[in-house]
């Protein structure tokens, strides 16, 4: 065979998936009808039987304009990451054709997502009303931080399956202590069809970049405001997910679990097998969590979250097929892998 040929057949294997994924959603096939919110004749076997939650940092998603008072120059058409119109729109796609693919998967949608490293209210918009993932009937709310690179946290969910009740923002004392501000907290309540209340949070810690003692201070400063929120809601359901840019055994997580339990690995002989979310400088880690309140865990399914493995999410070397590379375009979708948890549908008040 020649080097053509192995060529053409590498590049077949790597995105059919993904294309067969893109037909998913796009087209609504025959395959991809049962999930339509409003598929007629969809199959209700098993249905309101279980929750899909998903969490993803999906790796610097602005789009092509310039938001006042925000550092995003990087991603402009003109900008070093050379951010246009049609890239932005190819990583929307990237987003949607995972959600199909997990829900092609669990044979549902995922009832909530929780997303990091999204800019703007627009970006939402344009990914859950214009993109391919418009007919899976999201809604979404995000916070609007004080960030300088100008990305937030968001949450998607499914109306049918979490009634939005409220949200806000808490935001981290940083500048107070002499740190630049961050992502805030994005707190959210929704009624499950059951007629129960999930409180859910999501966070994008601090970065660790440099991995100097000044980072480290920001991130235990965080997870104190983060242990905060969560005694405020004590004895309710709570799910905290994001990125906590922390290992699993990282001496923070002393401070949440207790009341928290994580869905995450934690022995080290578990840790050394598992593939993670996130891979850097030669190592798989977990930076990404997903964590419950006591009287949420017995509801986990496999009492673990699970990072999603799907093909076309890895590179040739089995890694995160990332968006970019330094500057430098690689057209993948993030440098974090997604994470999944699946809840049964009864929860305790």
């Amino acid at each position: 065979m020649t080097s053509r040929w192995i060529i053409v057949v590498m590049a077949c294997r790597r995105w059919l998936p993904a294309l067969a994924a893109c037909l998913l959603v796009g087209q609504g096939s025959v395959a991809g009808e049962a999930f339509w919110p409003d598929s007629p004749g969809r199959n209700n076997e098993g249905e309101g039987r279980k929750d899909v939650v998903l969490f993803w940092n999906v790796e610097n998603l602005f789009d092509c304009r310039h938001d006042t008072l925000k550092n995003d120059y990087d991603f402009l058409p003109e900008g070093s990451h050379l951010w246009t119109r049609r890239r932005y729109w190819h990583k929307l796609d990237d987003v949607s054709r995972t959600l199909a693919a997990v829900a092609e998967e669990e044979g549902q949608w995922p009832s909530i997502v929780g997303l990091c490293e999204v800019e703007n209210d627009t970006v939402l918009h344009d990914l859950t009303r214009r993109s391919t993932l418009r007919r899976a009937g999201y809604e979404y709310v995000m916070t609007e931080s004080g960030d300088e690179r100008g990305v937030d946290v968001a949450l998607l969910y499914q109306p049918e399956r979490f009634r939005l009740l409220g949200f806000h923002s808490v935001r981290f004392p940083s500048v107070q202590h002499g740190f630049h501000p961050t992502r805030d907290i994005l707190c959210v309540s929704g009624r499950l069809p059951a007629g129960d209340t999930l409180h859910v949070v999501v966070v994008h810690l601090p970065s660790r970049a440099g991995y100097h003692k000044g980072s480290g201070r920001h991130r235990k400063l965080a997870v104190q405001t983060l242990r905060h929120t969560v005694d405020s809601l004590a004895g309710k359901p709570v799910l905290v997910m994001g990125d906590f840019n922390s290992e699993p055994r990282d001496p923070l997580f002393r401070q949440l679990c207790p009341p928290l339990r994580s869905l995450m690995p934690q022995q080290k002989r578990e840790l050394r097998k598992a593939q993670g979310t996130y891979f850097f400088q030669g190592q798989w880690g977990y930076l990404d969590h997903i964590l419950v309140s006591d009287t949420l865990f017995r509801n986990v399914r496999d009492g673990r979250a699970r990072p999603l493995k799907y093909s076309f999410l890895l590179d040739e070397q089995g890694r995160p097929w990332r968006t970019f590379r330094g500057p430098s375009y690689a057209g993948g979708f993030s440098d974090h892998l997604p994470l999944k948890a699946v809840l049964c549908a009864e929860y305790p008040e």
